[in-house]
């Protein structure tokens, strides 16, 4: 049976109840099962760091995905959808690190690796289990008992399989290449987990001595004072012209001589405080090529000595600052390129650790290159090489898990040559479903057009070990494949794939050496790039990558771009040569309502417990997915958030509102169905079932593109809007007949098809309030019903249901109605109180009005509507201007006469004359020029506009208007007071009541009768002098008359 609800939504309540339900029924599962004959959808979970609570983006992405899939299995499709944990890697690294207090790796070691591991596993596990909650309180549905787990050898295998494909391809390399190196963590790290921000650093101009020219510098400039140690060349522009110039401070005689672009002379010599100078040559940078200078610092640096120094050519030299720059092959991207290319040494005088080596010299070694920019400056200006020195503010890259500044290192790493599939992974991406259509053709494809090759290595711990193994007496290299393969060719059985295990396996070279796997692991993004295959247990499993492979779908934010998005592409193509995935929804990034990220050292962080635990999970989901388009930037808004909070308390109002109408009249709607009310349904009724299923339409449009926000909309506009301020309130007169009428059933009938209609289409964005309704509409009326409302297929649109002309005249009818409550409140006529007439005058066609004139009557509360021809209005009152300047010259002497005579003369008599051909006031003759005619909106009209015209209210109160008036007023307070009673709809009552006005008490009796059936009152009262009686006495003013009401349970 149907039944009653709380008065308030009470969203703790109601989810904790439907979670309990889900869990204790199995319903994921079920639901998934009765899908498995579908067409096949595979999903793959971009896979969350097990490092804590999960955030607000972290929130909404999974909030994405539960409701794409949801809406996908409601139109039939076998979802594939295993949860993703990432749990290698540096982000795990850290936080365990922090756990033990440690500051380096020299603490790893002293630690143990094998227990410092051990600690990474549990803590991975065990954040695994905490944020697995977390997302079940957002209602997420995923396949949270059998997830994918990077840490799993299962997963390890999928890893290693896939660098044997890239060695059998030859696209797998061993090189010294710069990385972006973090010195705190000691290891390389990618692209992807750079993070910049604003940081201060030198600013610096150093003279370069020329050799063999006395006095003669190049000039250069730096932000990395600690990169001149490692210098070994210098780079201009071939087309950029340079001069050669001498230049003085206070004494000519002590002029220098210094080289640089001819267009930065100035700012040059401006920063070096020169007073003067002059230009001794001009020249291209192809004839500075091959010019030889000393290393500024050579007696600090032994190592230098053996260096050679020469000024090269390159085309990324920028025309700022001096126009020439200072090359470290060992430090820098651009210049190690530059240097291989132009065969320089690759000098990188800096250990893991970020500290000078013995190669620095015996001044420098041993120290932080970071902290000894000023000192390398100081040794600069010590000998005349320094010729200026600032500040600069720039944006400078740090490690994304422990904020640490970067550095760039040359060191040996491991690399997939990704230039060698550049061009067909671009081909690839055109072939992928973007959504939107850029993130694809422009950002994704920008970003792998720049793309470097792929350092995959990392000199850590926690993570899938490289399984290479290389022979120490003969150099030959292996990749093993699989634990299968490991335990073939070393000839033991290995039972954990993780350091230190793995690292003690070895073996026989057919050099008779033996072979040892080198001490990296991956990368972190190369664990998440083998995800699509690797939860499908491949290659373990061949089967399920022929019958799901590739990924129908995945979204994640837009830095994937530079990481998972370009990870997975990359690493497909090197194992299958295709895109891994069909179809890639980007979505944005949450910050806070000034478009700030949001962070804890700014204090502006929401979390999404703190949402859920003020609004519920509905209200935070719903949120979310309607704030804005899912690539757009979320502005978190506490507002916004309770705006949508009091929609869902709307939707719960309306869904309630029947309820005890219903379970009163024992309606029961698998007998009493829409089919056999068909017949009396009102012209109210057809609209609501036209919108109800012309919003499914919408949804079903909006959704199959991912336009989330739309569908959200479309459906908070339908509650808020077309459902509690129009339906309800249009329907809610039927559910007080107390016979049953079919007016009544119809009624009944289409409030529970609406209802269960939207249950249906809220299902996939708001699951717990849609269950809660299902589970009390459906469940409780037909045991036979599917068990969940996400068993239900999607609500096919009933063509038969929809009216667009009906949809189109009921827009018209609440825009007139709308107008006529603007002008209401213009004439001062509340909307409680009748009007005798409503007119329309349209200004263009407008729809035809006649099924719809009930529900224009009552939600105008008129008696009468008019509809005019287009172009007509109600008569209007004429008004007259005199015109003097043709007054004047006409009377003269006489004209203010006139103009006096016209003020006082009736207008409509001498519009009439001067229409005649003749028209006299008094004894002037009065001609069209002489007067001006306005009409003027006679004085019991009030007009408001609306779109295609103008309504008319006629304010005009009649006695039987100012009773029914007063009887409204007196029927909306007793209503009151049964509320305040608590009162149930069926419960009959005494009433009292007391009226000071003899003359309004004579006009509500002759409504008694009305009021007494409206209020459900079996003995009314009324009287001028009356004893009220009632265990509820209440005194009221009612349009400035004192009324007393008193109410008793009958």
């Amino acid at each position: 049976m149907i039944s009653e609800v709380a008065g308030q939504y009470n969203a703790k309540e109601v989810e904790e109840r439907v979670r309990k339900f889900w869990g204790d029924n199995g319903i994921y599962i079920k639901t998934r099962t009765m899908r498995t004959g579908g067409r096949k959808f595979f999903f793959v979970d971009g896979p969350p760091y097990t490092t804590g609570r999960i955030h607000l983006g972290t929130a909404w992405n999974k909030i994405i995905k539960d409701s794409i899939l949801r809406y996908k299995s409601m139109n039939d499709f076998h979802i594939k959808d295993r949860a993703g944990w990432d749990m290698h890697g540096l982000p795990i690294e850290v936080k365990v690190e922090e756990y033990l207090g440690f500051k380096s790796k020299k603490d790893i070691e002293t630690y143990g690796v094998e227990n410092f591991i051990d600690k990474c596993k549990e803590f991975a596990l065990s954040q695994k289990d905490q944020m697995t909650e977390q997302f079940n309180i957002l209602g997420t549905w995923l396949d949270w008992e059998d997830p994918y787990m990077t840490l799993k050898d299962e997963y390890l295998e999928a890893a290693w399989w896939t660098l044997k494909r890239a060695n059998e391809r030859n696209l797998l390399e061993r090189g010294v290449r710069v990385v972006n190196w973090c010195p705190r963590c000691e290891t390389a790290i990618a692209d992807a987990e750079v993070e910049y921000w604003e940081e201060t650093d030198p600013s610096i101009y150093v003279k370069f001595p020329v050799v063999g020219k006395e006095n003669t510098f190049m000039m250069i400039w730096t932000t990395t004072p600690w990169t001149i140690p490692a210098n070994v060349g210098v780079a201009v522009h071939p087309e950029f012209e340079y001069s050669k110039i001498r230049a003085w401070k206070d004494d000519v005689e002590n002029a220098e001589i210094l080289i640089m672009a001819t267009s930065l002379v100035e700012n040059v010599l401006r920063e070096g405080r020169y007073k003067d100078y002059e230009i001794l040559d001009s020249f291209m940078g192809t004839e500075l090529e091959g010019l030889e200078y000393e290393h500024p610092l050579v007696d600090l640096i032994p190592a230098q000595k053996d260096i050679e120094h020469k000024i090269h050519l390159a085309d990324f030299v920028t025309d700022e600052n001096t126009g020439s720059v200072h090359i470290a092959p060992g430090h820098g991207l651009e210049d190690f390129e530059l240097g291989v290319k132009e065969g320089m040494a690759i000098f990188c005088p800096v250990g893991e650790d970020g500290r000078y080596t013995s190669e620095a010299g015996e001044k420098y070694v041993g120290k932080y290159v970071r902290s000894t920019n000023e000192e390398v400056n100081e040794d600069l200006a010590e000998r005349g090489l320094l010729l200026a020195e600032g500040k600069i503010v720039h944006r400078y890259g740090h490690c994304w898990r422990c904020k640490t500044p970067i550095i760039y290192i040359a060191t040996p790493q491991w690399f997939l040559k990704i230039s060698d599939l550049r061009d067909d992974m671009l081909d690839e991406i055109t072939k992928v479903k973007w959504y939107p259509d850029w993130a694809g053709s422009a950002r994704f494809k920008d970003w792998v057009s720049g793309a470097r090759d792929w350092c995959i290595s990392r000199q850590r711990y926690w993570g899938i070990p490289l399984p290479i193994w290389i022979c120490e007496k003969c150099g030959e290299m292996e990749v093993i494949g699989s634990m299968e393969e490991l335990n073939s060719r070393s000839g033991s059985v290995v039972e954990e794939l993780h350091r230190p295990a793995v690292d003690l396996v070895t073996i026989k070279c057919s050099c008779g050496g033996e072979m040892c796997r080198v001490p990296d692991v991956f990368d972190v993004w190369f664990d998440s790039a083998v995800a699509s295959w690797a939860t499908l247990n491949y290659p373990r499993d061949k089967e399920q990558l022929k019958e799901w492979w590739p990924a129908d779908f995945i979204t994640e934010g837009h830095d994937q771009t530079r990481g998972w998005f370009y990870s997975q592409l990359g690493a497909s193509m090197v194992s299958f040569g295709v895109a891994p995935y069909k179809s890639v929804l980007m979505h944005g990034f949450t910050l806070d309502d000034k478009g700030k990220k949001m962070s804890k050292s700014i204090g502006n962080v929401v979390q999404p417990e703190e949402a859920v635990q003020k609004f519920g999970a509905d209200t935070l989901r719903f949120y979310v997915l309607s704030s804005n388009a899912p690539w757009e930037d979320i502005h978190f808004s506490w507002d916004e958030v309770a705006n949508t909070s009091r929609m869902l308390n709307i939707l719960w109002n309306a869904y309630r509102f029947p309820l005890p109408y219903m379970i009163l009249d024992k309606f029961d709607p698998t007998k009493t169905t829409l089919e056999k009310c068909l017949g009396n349904l009102r012209p109210e009724d057809r609209w609501i079932l036209s919108r109800a299923n012309t919003l499914a339409a919408e949804v079903r449009v909006q959704m199959d593109s991912y336009q989330l926000h739309k569908a959200t909309r479309a459906l908070a506009d339908f509650v808020l809007e077309d459902l509690s301020r129009w339906y309800i309130q249009l329907v809610r007169p039927r559910t007080w007949i107390e016979t049953d009428d079919p007016d009544k059933l119809a009624a009944y009938a289409t409030i529970y098809e609406v209802m269960v209609t939207l249950a249906k289409l809220l299902a996939p964005f708001a699951p717990f309030s849609a269950e809660t309704i299902y589970q009390n509409l459906v469940k409780g009326s037909d045991p036979e019903a599917p068990e969940s409302v996400h068993m239900y297929d999607w609500h096919q649109p009933r063509n038969d249901l929809i009216d667009e002309n009906l949809e189109k005249e009921m827009e018209l009818v609440r825009e007139v109605v709308e107008a006529v409550s603007n002008a209401r409140q213009k004439g001062g006529r509340k909307l409680r109180w009748p009007v005798s007439e409503v007119t329309i005058s349209p200004q263009k066609e407008i729809p035809d009005l006649g099924d719809l004139m009930g529900v224009l009557k009552s939600q105008t509360n008129c008696k009468m509507v008019t509809v005019m021809k287009v172009g007509e209005k109600p008569v209007m009152e004429i008004a007259l201007n005199p015109v003097p300047k043709t007054i004047g010259p006409a009377f003269k002497g006489e004209a203010q006469k006139v103009i006096q005579a016209l003020k006082e003369a009736d207008p409509v008599k001498v519009n009439e004359g001067i229409k005649a051909g003749e028209c006299m006031v008094g004894s002037y003759a009065i001609t069209r020029d002489m007067v001006e005619f306005l009409e003027k909106i006679p004085e019991n009209l009030v007009a408001a506009e609306f779109s295609s015209g103008t309504v008319y209210v006629d304010i005009t109160l009649t006695e039987d208007l100012k009773a029914e008036g007063y009887a409204r007023e007196i029927i909306r307070r007793v209503q009151d007071m049964r509320k305040e009673m608590d009162l149930r709809v069926e419960d009959k009552i005494k009433a009292f009541v007391s009226v000071e006005d003899e003359a309004v008490l004579k006009l509500v009796e002759t409504m008694k009768d009305h009021i007494a059936s409206e209020v459900r009152a079996k003995h009314l009262e009324m009287g001028s002098a009356l004893d009220v009686e009632g265990s509820l006495i209440k005194d009221w003013s009612v349009e400035d008359v004192e009324m007393t009401i008193g109410i008793t349970r009958g």
